[in-house]
């Protein structure tokens, strides 16, 4: 077997590839819980968790050129903070975060399919899942171009979501909206953070990225500008066209938004969706599997992962394991369940690759990309603020 991945990555599909594991992870399925805890002040829920996950990205885009390898979070924290142990717990909890996070759309894609085919649910579930896996297991570069086919597809989908919310008549709430709910905001924030998941995949691509040191950080930090603008405009379309308490109550929230304004059947935005859901699992699938693959590398117990297709130039078996476990998953455990752990998981990953990230930079200074020195520690606060509310919230 090989033990090599194939470096086949532009700035274009990492981009597309960003772009679309954001979509795909959340604001399809999302908007409607994070409504239902926050109310008319959702938008405003996205918007705070976006300034959580920007500065994170920063950090991320600037230990990518320090360090391009798969299972990047790992390789970060083992060369900042000096912790074999805890390196090999982060890129497992990351690998763990990215087949939940896969679960949790994977269930929420299949809730817009049984909308337009009547199949059991279980069914669909294993059949998607399945198709998945084996193109992640296929090439990366077939993997990626057919994400890219999903990303065009779902982005077109939430412009004509926004089209459609400023067609309709506002909703009574729109105009005024009453008081922050602060505990619900919180709530949202954290919920909502789910869709912003997908930048910090992008650095396990790191060792299939064609020029790593260049592409890397053009590619982060593009795709969270497009992600957050994309999610502002979703949003306010979202409480502008429809009462919350119907996108709370809803499983098909987008595809309620567009029948409300522009009186055309929602199958079509459900038949999108379908695509972002799909995007969404097959991105994370193939994160999850560089991870695996790339702690194989740096444990000797995990070396088993450590394999790589001669002929496809993929990590087959890791491919494949994640696979039957973003299935297991998605069958087992209801999707806010699913959101609330991939979150809380993903924040404390932040919060040690800042703290990692600021180590480095005192030890040296010179990098390919440099981000401010404020920068980590505001990622390292944002993550630890929006844990500790989580933690709280749950108890």
């Amino acid at each position: 077997m090989a033990e090599a991945l194939k470096r086949r990555i532009g700035p274009g599909l990492l981009t597309a590839y960003g772009v679309g594991v954001m979509v795909g992870a959340g604001i399809y399925v999302m908007v409607g819980a994070v409504a239902g805890a926050a109310g008319g002040w959702a938008p405003l829920a996205f918007l705070c968790a976006g300034l959580i996950a920007a500065p994170s990205a920063l950090s991320y885009a600037e230990l990518s050129t320090r360090i391009p390898e798969a299972a990047g979070e790992a390789a970060f924290v083992e060369q900042g903070l000096g912790l074999h142990w805890l390196a090999v717990a982060v890129g497992l909890g990351l690998a763990l975060a990215g087949t939940v996070s896969a679960a949790a759309v994977l269930r929420g894609g299949t809730g817009y399919l049984l909308a337009l085919v009547d199949l059991p649910f279980a069914a669909a579930v294993l059949g998607l899942g399945a198709v998945l896996t084996l193109i992640a297991a296929l090439g990366v570069l077939e993997s990626l171009a057919v994400a890219a086919v999903f990303t065009l597809v779902e982005v077109v989908g939430l412009v004509l979501v926004i089209w459609a919310g400023a067609q309709a008549d506002p909703v009574a709430g729109w105009a005024a909206p009453g008081p922050v709910p602060l505990a619900g905001l919180g709530v949202a924030t954290l919920l909502a953070f789910f869709a912003f998941i997908g930048f910090e995949d992008m650095v396990n691509m790191a060792e299939e990225v064609v020029r790593p040191a260049r592409t890397l950080p053009i590619a982060i930090l593009s795709a969270l500008v497009i992600t957050t603008l994309a999610y502002a405009g979703v949003s306010i379309a979202a409480v502008r066209a429809v009462p919350v308490a119907e996108l709370a109550a809803t499983d098909r929230p987008l595809a309620l938004v567009w029948e409300r304004g522009s009186g055309w059947d929602p199958r079509y935005l459900s038949l999108i969706a379908v695509a972002a859901a799909l995007n969404g699992v097959l991105a994370q699938i193939v994160m999850a599997s560089r991870v695996l693959f790339g702690l194989g590398r740096r444990e000797a117990r995990l070396g088993w992962f450590y394999r790589a297709n001669p002929r496809l130039g993929t990590p087959v078996r890791a491919t494949f394991l994640v696979g039957a476990a973003v299935i297991g998953a998605a069958l087992a455990l209801p999707l806010a369940t699913l959101a609330g752990a991939t979150s809380v998981l993903l924040l404390g990953v932040f919060a040690l690759v800042n703290l990692s990230l600021i180590r480095l930079k005192r030890r040296a200074p010179a990098a390919p990309f440099r981000v401010p020195r404020a920068v980590p520690y505001a990622g390292l606060a944002a993550a630890l603020g929006a844990l500790g509310l989580s933690l709280a919230g749950a108890a």
